[in-house]
């Protein structure tokens, strides 16, 4: 399901272009997360020393928390999304792959579709508590509070886009030597 993968023609399709975009949005907010702490301690450790010292009128940067709360929001709501596509969260086979491979991919479509429904949760009340909020603006930027709660919609519903594109594909390839070895450790015979 990686999105770098170019179309059987060697040009992209759209379904790569769709795949890639969130990875670029999110790209992009982890350099602007990164600059934004980049520039807080700047101003708290220079301009702050600065101006004390030359007895001047502090300069006023409070709204470096509320980049800072956005875009950690937005990254991990879209980098939550990005994971269940890529298939990088946490998964631990101690049983499933003793089963046949008909049980084995009922289990997958099952826990999928758990997965999809976790989504379609969080996009539902993301999206409900951004319209809740819609009235409101932050402190020091004031931004509308929408954009704030309308991170766990986006990636709610990216969630249940990756997890249901990820029902019809086939079941991911175990390593035995790492599923024998979870076994052993399960068992105490280290």
């Amino acid at each position: 399901m990686t999105a770098l993968t170019a179309g059987t023609a060697g040009r992209w399709r759209a379904r790569d272009v769709v795949l890639l975009l969130p990875k670029i949005v999110l790209t992009a907010l982890l350099a602007v997360a990164i600059a934004d702490m980049i520039f807080g301690v700047f101003m708290r450790y220079v301009v702050t020393g600065i101006t004390d010292w030359l007895d001047l009128n502090p300069f006023n940067f409070f709204f470096v928390e509320e980049v800072g709360e956005y875009t950690l929001a937005w990254v991990t709501m879209i980098g939550a999304g990005i994971a269940i596509g890529e298939r990088a969260h946490f998964t631990l086979h101690l049983l499933t792959h003793h089963f046949p491979p008909t049980t084995q991919h009922a289990v997958h479509v099952v826990v999928q579709l758990l997965i999809a429904g976790f989504g379609a949760l969080a996009c539902w009340y993301g999206t409900q508590l951004a319209i809740v909020n819609s009235a409101l603006t932050s402190p020091a930027l004031e931004i509308n509070l929408a954009w704030l709660y309308a991170a766990p919609a986006v990636g709610g519903a990216l969630i249940v886009l990756y997890a249901l594109a990820a029902m019809f594909e086939p079941l991911p390839a175990l390593d035995e030597q790492a599923v024998e070895e979870a076994n052993a450790a399960a068992a105490g015979n280290d």
